[in-house]
């Protein structure tokens, strides 16, 4: 039944409607989880499981720009759908049958992937002329939000969501896996952008995600990866061994 769905929108739906489709979605990720993931994270701070990691009182100005440009992004975000439907068509993407290891599968190679695409364009956009123009969009939110995580300039935001298309013309996923992606990565980012952290900054190092990325929108330097801080250790690394042979 699945299956049958997937192959009518894939071949049947206009570029137009899937487009309206994939706006939707992000919509209804963006709009319809922000709120409930605060509300849970407020929860666990009352039961001592999570704790605040910048006190400093978030105006009711930046969650308004913060949501002016994550609908913005949203929109931008629904044009990713277009060349991979095209390619799709004529065959140059392919799709695996819908099976649970499949998806799985899927969704943890399009997690590293995207920590790749990620860290790459986030330390593009760090460069003097993007950060002036482009990413500064981003950083105005100092102490971040769950509704921080779509908050970018249009052309940071059309960057990023280049990561299916970067990947599915040479790795085949299953629908089902490129389809619930999103939903993994927009929790991954509500988790680096809510303003909580488990315990109170200390610990093993998945304590310190929150708390990494948290500091990079105040300071706006290191901590460039997404859910890891393993390509920004392996930079450094190679950053240090480039200045000691010098």
């Amino acid at each position: 039944m699945i299956t049958k769905l997937v192959h009518i929108i894939i071949y049947e739906y206009s570029y137009i409607q899937l487009y309206g489709l994939t706006v939707l979605y992000f919509f209804l990720l963006y709009y319809g989880i922000a709120p409930i993931f605060n509300k849970v994270c407020i929860w666990l701070e009352h039961k001592g499981v999570l704790h605040k990691i910048s006190i400093k009182e978030v105006t009711k100005r930046q969650k308004k720009m913060e949501q002016i440009h994550s609908l913005k992004s949203i929109f931008i975000f629904g044009f990713s759908i277009l060349p991979i439907l095209y390619l799709v068509r004529i065959n140059r993407i392919i799709f695996l049958p819908d099976t649970f290891i499949n998806s799985v599968v899927g969704i943890v190679l399009l997690t590293i992937w995207n920590e790749v695409h990620f860290f790459v364009i986030h330390r593009i956009m760090h460069i003097p002329f993007f950060m002036k123009y482009v990413h500064r969009i981003h950083h105005k939110s100092v102490t971040p939000t769950v509704y921080s995580v779509y908050s970018f300039h249009w052309f940071e935001a059309l960057l990023l969501s280049t990561v299916p298309i970067t990947i599915l013309p040479f790795l085949s996923f299953s629908p089902m896996a490129v389809f619930l992606y999103p939903l993994v990565s927009i929790l991954l980012n509500y988790s680096g952008h809510c303003n909580y952290r488990f315990g109170k900054g200390n610990g093993a190092d998945w304590k310190l995600f929150g708390t990494r990325h948290n500091a990079h929108h105040s300071s706006f330097k290191k901590s460039y990866g997404f859910a890891s801080d393993v390509l920004d250790k392996l930079s450094d690394n190679i950053s240090q061994r480039w200045r000691s042979k010098k």
